[in-house]
């Protein structure tokens, strides 16, 4: 079984990551591929004093190396929960839209499985922010796990 975790370092992400330790029942069989995605920082037009460039590149580093430090999290989470097993386990951190991103690596690589955390912002929060699951359950090649942490119940 192909299995696409996507994280963002979030509590609800960490979840996710147990959660798909569930799905998987033969380890030596399981290919989990990590995904974690940053999102370029961009100049606000109405900032009210000029920001260097070098400014924005440095945050762009620091997004890069907090995605690299969720996907080396969420992969000692898998590892621990098999630790004797060798199960086909990598990371992958990428530049760009979450939802775009994760719909087209499950289709290149033939995910069988997405999995990913929900933030539950509610129907509100999904209006004025946008929904990384949202957007995914709707385009995925493959059936999706969306998982809620039990302090998100309404």
């Amino acid at each position: 079984m192909k299995i696409l975790v996507a994280t963002d370092g979030s509590d609800f992400s960490r979840e996710a990551a147990e959660n798909c330790c569930d799905f998987i029942c033969h380890p030596e069989a399981a290919s989990v591929r990590i995904l974690s995605i940053y999102q370029a920082q961009v100049p606000m037009a109405a900032e009210p004093f000029a920001v260097s460039a070098e400014y924005y590149g440095a945050l762009d580093r620091i997004a890069e190396n907090n995605a690299k430090a969720a996907a080396d999290r969420t992969k000692e989470i898998i590892r621990k929960r098999f630790p004797n097993a060798e199960i086909d386990l990598s990371t992958e951190v990428d530049l760009g839209r979450p939802a775009e991103l994760i719909v087209e690596a499950a289709k290149d690589w033939g995910a069988d499985l997405i999995v990913v955390g929900s933030h539950g912002r509610g129907f509100w929060g999904r209006l004025t922010l946008g929904s990384v699951s949202d957007a995914v359950v709707h385009h995925a090649p493959c059936s999706v796990l969306i998982v809620r942490s039990p302090e998100n119940d309404f």
